[in-house]
């Protein structure tokens, strides 16, 4: 064998990778697979329709039930909770257990629990103890019961981004650490009759708009955009509140806090953008430059990495 079990460990499966290792009073039952270069710890349970992935770290104390698929890079903690039925009966079983995806890079804390039929997303991080409830989209961090995302992986500007205007009060239009994304702050002008912010499109805002929307009433839990565009270039501003915006290229990532009225972010096409924490007064004012049109939008983050990579070799 080209992989280790230890004496005290029943592995059953033939179906291990190369330099694998399988420590003592884990079970690994007859059909389950596991790639190369992993490590299972003591007490480890993996059912048959199972699916482990290349440097795979399982820590002591985990059950991989059937329906559960990792993908390469994964790091499991000690004791963390998968689960393939929503509704579970004694001596009563599904036709189908749910499916549950954990893809690859991801880290899942000690004791957290997974609900089943959920995909974690790529590089996402699960803090320990979380109940994570629904899908944690791509380099989410989240934490607690129910899980909420409190951040996105080696975003910079977090945490302590407390404003978008602060380190870019000036008036004018500042670059960011992601490809073609910029910030632009606008004159202010404070008046005792009221305050009058004001930009000009294609002297100031890069494009002329051909559609605007509003996004309000966001719950606080709630996260929105998570999708790039192939065409169309967007312009953000908070009208009201305090909206936090990540924004990624494929390469870098920066986390944004629009919260003044005279500050908005600029995102050309090919940017992966996220809305969250927004406040509860919040008032996002989006201006596109082109009409809606569902084939512009990228919503899976594994096809906009790809077509990132495509891009590159052909530019």
């Amino acid at each position: 064998m080209d992989y280790f079990v230890h004496p005290a460990a029943l592995c059953e499966s033939p179906k291990i990778g190369k330099g694998t290792r399988i420590w003592a009073f884990a079970h690994v039952l007859p059909s389950a697979r596991i790639g190369e270069d992993c490590n299972v710890c003591d007490h480890v349970f993996i059912e048959n329709d199972v699916i482990v992935g290349d440097r795979v770290t399982v820590k002591c104390g985990v059950q991989l039930w059937d329906g559960i698929e990792i993908e390469d890079d994964v790091f499991i903690g000690p004791n963390v909770t998968f689960t393939n039925d929503l509704f579970p009966r004694s001596k009563q079983y599904p036709k189908k257990f749910a499916r549950t995806i954990v893809r690859k890079g991801a880290s899942i804390g000690a004791n957290a629990t997974i609900l089943p039929g959920l995909v974690i997303g790529v590089n996402a991080m699960i803090g320990a103890g979380a109940v994570v409830t629904s899908s944690v989209p791509p380099n989410a961090k989240v934490v607690g019961n129910p899980a909420r995302i409190i951040g996105y992986v080696q975003a910079l500007g977090q945490p302590g981004a407390n404003s978008a205007s602060q380190e870019r009060a000036e008036p004018g239009r500042h670059a960011t650490a992601v490809a073609g994304v910029s910030l632009f702050t606008f004159r202010a002008v404070p008046d005792i009759r009221g305050s009058l912010t004001v930009g000009e499109f294609e002297r100031e805002i890069p494009f002329t708009p051909r559609r605007y929307f509003l996004v309000h009433d966001v719950p606080t839990a709630e996260t929105r955009g998570e999708h790039a565009h192939l065409k169309c270039h967007q312009f953000l501003i908070a009208v009201k509140g305090t909206v936090h915006v990540v924004a990624d290229d494929g390469q870098n990532r920066e986390e944004f806090v629009l919260d003044r009225k005279n500050v908005g972010l600029y995102l050309p096409p090919m940017v992966w953008g996220i809305q969250y924490k927004y406040s509860s007064d919040a008032v996002l004012l989006v201006f596109a430059s082109d009409y809606y049109e569902a084939a512009d939008y990228i919503r899976d983050y594994d096809q906009f990495l790809a077509q990132v990579r495509y891009l590159a070799t052909t530019t």
